[in-house]
């Protein structure tokens, strides 16, 4: 403090002044004024003021507040020669300064031991329990700090916070926390059981967060062995490194940096389902947070405690830190609490005490001088210590630079005459060691050995690496000259290291950079070899300026800083493209999860913060709400979210999903705003992505133009920008990387391994942009850019040149076959091909087998029309190349589109993957055709996702395709007045609908006359809930009423129907006298006694109906309905078909009941309805208020684009008022309860509550009685927060009981997946429907690919929101290019072709009239299909059976003899 350092020269100023003696008056009233209460005064003044707080609201605290786990030896405060709240005091007492002719040294003394205290007591491994004493091998006891954390560590789920020096087991501390957890997932059921037989593998994930690979590898290996008798698996999870679904399974531990662990944490899907399974979060080096990766450990502690308050799961937080001036803000940070979690031992804590020494050399920075210091007292120091008899490792910062630097440690001894200080000739093994280093290829390895001199990086063979450890570890090396990754991948201690130099270039800047603190304190880590000796020490060797910086971070003089605010832009993005912050409201909630928001309270100066705004905000809502809206501005104006300011609203578009995914800036993307255009190619993509603000960093230096415009002659694409930018630069670096270039310079390496590694992930995100805006062109063109970047080669390359082929062949083929393509290749014999290479056949053979198992495919295509302006496209890709699963692995993934005419845009896409068992994929695509007027063509195109020149493309002409002529056969809903039951004039079915009906509504009354008042063929097709069902069950009951025998059959198209309706029809029949029942057996079509309703599914008729003589009528058959034929399937009209041609002699009426379709002209033909009996209602003519809305996405199916629908889905469920009832269609049973939790999950991120969507009223006592009757407990979490399931899967009992709650309003959003749409019996306010695609899986299991939903689905969900009293909602969450199919048929009604070509059942029903003596010719043919709904399809819609001809007849004819080529192919007896 200032005024303290400055208070002997202010006394003895005093002293001075008041020296001149007044004149001695004696009066009690001056007393005061004496010279020693004047001087008492003042010092009494002078410390008041040093001790006055920060503001004058605050109180000066009279004394630090004391923690029960705080140890330290410095006097000045609890924590370290800082206070714990950052104010600064002074270097540790004994701290030397000196200065020299070339340097200043400072030199500051090992800290004083802490004594122990009367509580603490070694724990000796014997006393630890079996789990935990296995995984210390060879202790024989924790150390003083593990015996103090082992209460906490073992035995408790605190938060903790552990600051120790390096090197004195904190990675022990975490390993009893990992125990703790391992101990926490055994089953006690046999206590006899070997220990890994009883843990539960699958029910918990740990992370561990390391800040540098390097590390992170020497984690793992520790890891690995000390729990390998547990069988419990590590894996890293690092750089560009990832993990299958089956991989994250089979592993329990993950060992990461923090930057892959944001980045995985941004993904909801794979990788990122980890964080749903996490128990252990271990941030090791916790202190990075002062540091520009800061902003990433603050960002990943927020979104994981804001996880772990929205899912009230439990995940323990454990930070390992070097010793911290402020660890009580760390503390509050890491939600850890200060008098359990928290624990600090300063640097007295060390295994071996550190004497540190540093060096400030003089010269300008970077100047020849300063460089020639730097070696002379590098050496001056390496010299004393090693003629005291110690081991040196001297640390720079290059590879090169260890021979340098060694080279230049000999010369230099050399012409000082102390060589023999450095020599272990003496040593009892030196010519064994000689002869072994002699057997190396490394000439300097060989060369400095002799002189006592070793060097060690990444860059030598690992057997060369491995040596120079073993010969330094047996002291047959005096002085290792080594980079920073020995300090952090292997523990080879020695008694002094010294740092030389501390500038390093980083080439994620493109500069030289200041040597990290946490390089610092690894380096000095390895300073003392415990055991055998009783000290070490560390030196360093900086520039003049910067001694201070180097003191102060070392030392801990300054408090750590948050640097969040530089990255919260881009934190916010990823925050709101995951869903966990919707809103200005969660924003500034989230921020207070930051080290930010810690500090700003702390030290609100520094943060541009006032005192006034402290005061009157001590929570600094206003600054947090400030700083939210900025970045929000920000991404707005970069088009990542759309923000609605009045309503402080967020919302991620496709741009900030795909940016917070692939970890772009948004900097960035305002760029690739500007530059990026619909039509690119290569060359102008590579421009742009050299603009990318990730390359800001990387400078041109005058001694690399040269070497760059030499590369810039030998590369393919033109670089616009020139050497001498950097943009230029970061091009031809790129093209130089693809093009497998060697540079020479050691920074343009750095360069462009750095350009290369953010290029490809940039590129992948702007192939994700060009596909989300559907360019076609930018599309193809940056597929192949980012297959570049990974097999580092060219598009127009040999796309052979993948395989491992010898060089001899990529040479004949680049001589003799380069316009060959590979499939070309593949067709030929192995003898043509050595030919061809002018090689032998050998060399053919290697050829012919890459040939065939390079990824092609055989495409074929058939044209559907499904009206007068939709085209359906189905395309079958057929694999044509030879599965290895070496080169092809599990999957073989590809892209699918179709793009327009000009070639610009892409109308449908689809990502599809092949099996090794895959052999054909198929795939729809719709397409709209405006006005009815295809263009000329449009075009397939298919693109391997990994294999360069694996693709094709297929024109598609459309200029002969006939479409379909537009109808407009709609019904107007009439207004009339609505009927009442009393029209009926028969009191039994009034009675029996008497609860159902009060009045016919208007589609009911329309109808009336035609269904109940004539006996005419009837079909109504209308929308679902519109009553028509009723009217056609009134019809029935009618029928059956008033005659005395009569025979009714209702033909339903699913059994799930048919059981639904044969309960409902015989809970009204027990008044009436009529016999209803399920057809099941082989009388179904044998007229019963009496009166009857005999209910068959379609299946079940046509099977019946096959086994009749066709040429016996059906007589006695009154009535026929035929309900859900928008069902309408091969077996459903071949059914009805022939049961219409037996019946055709006897007046049997049919009637048809459909959802509204699009055109029911041919349906009603095919019925024999005339135009009086035709009542075909658009989707819009309902009684009832719905409210459709559909949003749209663009992610691709996967637990990503569930995430992103969670937020809208919550937000339609909470639109309704409180108590209205929601369903949740989704895919499949699978993802059921995934989607729950990400619903309850935003439900506890809006509401701050943990009860989900259940209602208040409803109290625990009155859910408990509930709850215990459920057969499974794992559903008391989802219906104890207002959640329930439906489908086959849940208990039958369970299922019921859920039906029954959800009746009741305790469970408000039930669960269903697209199977059990059919046969779920409630319905709801909101009906919703996360996502239209599903996992079709093939007959054999192999063929799997998504489909879209059935129209016919769809429409089924959307009936669900359609209730009798009040208003509906029907919301349609789906890809964006299906949108406007499923909105078209939606409003417009659905489309409906016949199926009858699509199966075998017409030909098995041939099959089975030859029993019957029949035999079929074209005629014959003919004439059956004259009484089926195809015959009048092919006249309407030709192209959608392959027909070309502009003559009905000729197309029935053709359709006919394909027919009647199955049948003879099946062997049918045919003439």
């Amino acid at each position: 403090m200032p005024i303290l350092s400055e208070r002997a020269r202010i006394s003895q100023e005093l002293d001075s002044i008041l020296s001149l003696k007044a004149p001695e008056v004696e009066s009690p009233g001056l007393h005061g004024l004496s010279v020693e209460d004047a001087r008492q005064r003042m010092e009494n003044r002078f410390r008041e003021n040093a001790a006055r707080p920060l503001f004058s609201h605050t109180t000066a605290q009279a004394a630090p507040e004391v923690f029960p786990h705080v140890y330290t030896s410095a006097p000045m405060a609890q924590g370290n020669v800082l206070s714990q709240f950052g104010s600064k005091y002074m270097l540790p007492l004994g701290t030397v300064r000196t200065m020299h002719e070339n340097y200043e040294e400072v030199i500051i003394p090992p800290a004083r031991p802490v004594p122990p205290r009367v509580t603490e007591c070694p724990i000796p491994i014997v006393k630890l329990d079996p789990l935990a004493k296995g995984c210390f091998p060879g202790y024989t006891s924790l150390n003083r700090i593990q015996s103090i954390v082992y209460p906490t560590a073992y035995g408790s789920n605190e938060n903790l916070l552990i600051c120790a020096p390096t090197g004195a087991g904190k990675t022990d501390v975490a390993m009893l926390t990992i125990l703790r957890v391992i101990a926490q997932h055994r089953s006690t059921t046999d206590p006899n059981a070997p220990i890994h037989s009883t843990i539960n593998r699958d029910s918990f994930k740990i992370i561990y967060v390391a800040p540098m690979k390097a590390l992170a590898s020497e984690i793992v290996r520790k890891l690995s062995k000390r729990l390998q008798w547990l069988s419990i698996q590590v894996q890293e999870l690092t750089g560009d490194m990832q993990m299958t679904k089956t991989e994250i399974a089979q592993t329990q531990i993950i060992v990461t940096t923090p930057e892959k662990w944001d980045v995985v944490t941004r993904k909801p899907t794979g990788e990122g389902e980890l964080a749903s399974s996490l128990k252990l979060l271990i941030i090791d080096e916790v202190h990075l947070l002062n540091e520009e990766r800061g902003a990433v450990i603050e960002t990943i502690v927020a979104r994981t405690l804001r996880q772990v308050e929205s899912s009230q799961s439990m995940i323990r937080i454990v930070g390992l830190s070097a010793t911290l001036p402020n660890y009580i803000d760390v503390a509050e940070f890491l939600s850890v609490s200060r008098y359990k979690g928290l624990f600090y031992f300063d640097s007295s804590f060390r295994p071996i005490p550190l004497e540190q020494h540093f060096l400030g050399i003089k010269g300008k920075s970077g100047s020849i001088q300063s460089r020639k210091n730097l070696d002379r007292v590098t050496f001056q120091k390496v010299s004393e210590l090693v003629a005291h008899g110690h081991q040196v490792m001297v640390f720079v910062h290059a590879r090169k630079e260890t021979v340098k630097t060694a080279l230049g440690l000999k010369e230099s001894s050399l012409l000082e005459g102390n060589g023999d200080d450095f020599s272990c000739e003496d040593h009892p093994h030196w010519s064994l060691f000689r002869r072994n280093i002699g057997e190396s290829r490394n000439k300097e390895m060989k060369q400095l050995f002799d002189s006592g001199f070793g060097i060690h990086h990444a860059g030598m063979l690992r057997s060369d690496r491995n040596m120079m450890e073993k010969l330094f570890s047996e002291r047959a090396i005096k002085v290792l000259c080594c980079t920073a990754t020995l300090a952090w991948g292997v523990n080879l201690p020695a008694h002094a290291v010294i740092i030389k130099g501390t500038q390093v270039y980083d080439s994620s800047k493109g500069s030289f950079v200041d040597l990290s603190v946490l390089d610092v304190l690894q380096v000095f880590g390895r300073a003392g070899r415990p055991g055998l000796e009783t000290s070490g020490e560390g030196y360093i060797c900086t520039t003049e300026d910067k001694l201070i910086h180097y003191l102060d971070a070392v030392t801990s003089q300054n408090p750590i800083e948050s640097q969040f605010q530089g990255g919260i832009i881009d934190s916010l993005n990823a925050e709101i493209s995951l869903g966990t912050v919707a809103n200005t409201r969660d924003a500034v909630q989230w921020l207070g999860y930051t080290y930010l928001f810690v500090r700003m309270r702390r030290n609100p100066f520094i943060y541009g913060i006032d005192r006034q705004a402290t005061i009157d905000d001590p929570q600094l809502g206003s600054k947090r709400n400030e700083l939210i809206t900025a970045a929000a501005e920000k991404l707005a104006t970069a088009r990542m979210i759309t923000f609605d300011r009045p309503a402080g609203t967020f919302t991620a578009t496709d741009l900030g999903r795909i940016a917070a995914k692939y970890y772009i800036r948004y900097a960035s993307v305002e760029i690739f705003n500007e530059k990026f255009r619909p039509k690119m190619s290569e060359a102008d993509v590579l421009r742009m992505l050299s603009m990318s603000t990730e390359f800001d960093q990387i400078q041109v230096r005058e001694s690399e133009i040269k070497e760059l415009e030499q590369l810039m002659e030998r590369i393919p694409c033109e670089v616009k920008d020139g050497a001498e930018t950097s943009q230029g630069k970061v091009n031809i670096l790129l093209q130089g990387f693809i093009s497998k270039e060697l540079v020479e310079d050691f920074a343009l390496v750095s360069d462009m391994a750095y350009a290369a590694q953010n290029g490809g992930r940039i590129v992948r995100a702007l192939l994700e942009i060009a596909i989300s805006r559907k360019w076609a062109n930018a599309t193809g063109s940056l597929m192949g850019l980012s297959k570049a970047i990974e097999k580092r080669m060219w598009p127009f390359d040999q796309p052979l040149r993948q395989f491992n082929l010898k060089g001899e062949v990529f040479y004949g083929l680049q001589q003799w076959a380069d316009e060959w393509s590979v499939a070309q290749l593949a067709t030929l014999e192995p003898q043509a091909l050595g030919s061809l290479l002018h090689l032998n056949e050998q060399h053919g053979f290697a050829l012919l087998n890459a040939a065939k198992q390079f990824p092609t495919v055989q495409i074929s295509y058939s044209l559907r029309p499904l009206g007068h302006d939709i085209l359906k496209i189905t395309i079958g890709v057929k694999r044509a190349f030879i599965w290895n699963a070496k080169i092809h692995g599990s999957v073989e993934p590809f892209w699918l589109w179709v793009e327009d005419y000009d070639g610009l845009t892409i109308l449908q896409l689809s990502h599809l993957v092949f099996r090794q068992n895959t052999k054909n994929l198929n795939v729809e695509f719709l397409i709209s055709i405006p006005n009815g007027q295809p263009p000329p063509s449009v075009t397939i195109r298919y693109v391997s996702d990994r294999w360069m020149g694996a693709e094709d493309e297929i024109l598609i002409p459309l200029d002969s395709l006939t479409m379909p002529v537009s109808s407009y056969c709609h019904t107007p809903l009439l207004d009339l007045p609505f009927l009442t039951p009393s029209v009926l004039k028969n009191p039994t079915v009034e009675n029996t609908f008497s609860k159902q009906v009060t009045y016919f509504n208007a589609v009911q009354t329309q109808t009336y006359w035609s269904l109940l008042n004539t006996r005419n063929h009837t079909l109504i097709c209308a929308p679902a809930g519109s009553g028509k069902s009723t009217m056609a069950r009134i019809m029935v009951w009618m029928a059956a009423t008033v005659k005395r025998d009569v025979w009714i059959v209702i033909v339903v198209p699913r059994r799930s129907i048919a059981v639904e309706m044969l309960s409902e029809l015989r809970l009204s029949s027990r008044h009436t006298g009529v016999f209803v029942e399920q057809g099941m057996g082989s009388d179904s079509l044998i007229r019963p006694k009496g009166k009857s309703i005999r209910i068959l599914t379609a299946s079940h008729l046509l099977r019946t109906i096959s086994t009749r003589d066709p040429a016996i009528s059906l007589v006695g058959l009154d009535l026929v309905l035929c309900e859900n034929l928008e069902l309408l399937d091969a077996t459903y009209e071949l059914g009805i078909s022939l049961l219409r041609h037996s019946t055709q002699s006897y007046p049997t009426r049919f009637v048809g009941i459909s959802d509204s379709l699009n055109d029911a002209t041919d349906l009603a033909d095919w019925l024999g309805v005339d135009n009086s009996g035709l009542y075909s209602f658009r989707p819009r003519d309902r009684g009832q208020s719905l409210t459709f809305s559909t949003q749209t996405f663009t992610i691709p199916q996967s637990a990503a684009l569930f995430k992103a629908m969670a937020k809208p889905a919550h937000t339609a469920i909470q639109a309704v008022p409180r108590g209205e009832l929601a369903l949740v269609f989704v895919p499949s049973r699978g993802q059921c309860r995934a989607i729950a939790r990400d619903l309850i999950t935003q439900c506890a991120l809006e509401a701050d509550t943990e009860r989900g969507y259940l209602l208040e009223s409803i109290s625990n006592e009155y859910l408990e009685d509930y709850l215990v009757r459920l057969q499974d407990p794992t559903l008391i979490d989802f219906i104890s927060k207002g959640v329930g399931f439906f489908h086959e899967g849940v208990h039958k009992l369970d299922r019921a009981l859920m039906l029954e709650l959800y009746a009741e309003g305790i469970i408000r959003v039930l669960i269903v997946p697209r199977d059990s749409c059919w046969t779920v019996p409630v319905r709801a306010t909101v009906v919703i429907v996360m996502g239209t695609q599903y996992m079709h899986v093939g007959e054999e299991g192999t063929d799997r690919h998504w489909r879209e939903y059935e129209l016919t689905e769809v429409v089924q969900m959307q009936s669900r929101a359609v209730r009798h009293t009040g208003s509906g909602y029907f919301y349609l969450f789906c890809q964006a290019e299906a949108k406007d199919t499923f909105t078209r048929f939606l409003n417009e009604g659905l489309p409906l072709e016949s199926q009858l070509l699509e199966t075998e059942d017409m030909t098995r029903w041939c099959e089975s009239q030859k029993k019957w003596g029949a035999t079929f010719d074209e005629q014959h043919i003919v004439d059956v299909l004259s009484f089926t709904f195809l015959v009048r399809r092919v006249a309407s819609n030709p192209a959608y059976y392959d027909c070309t001809s502009s003559s009905p007849t000729e197309n029935i004819s053709r359709v006919a003899d394909g027919l009647l080529k199955k049948v003879r192919d099946l062997g049918t007896g045919v003439d």
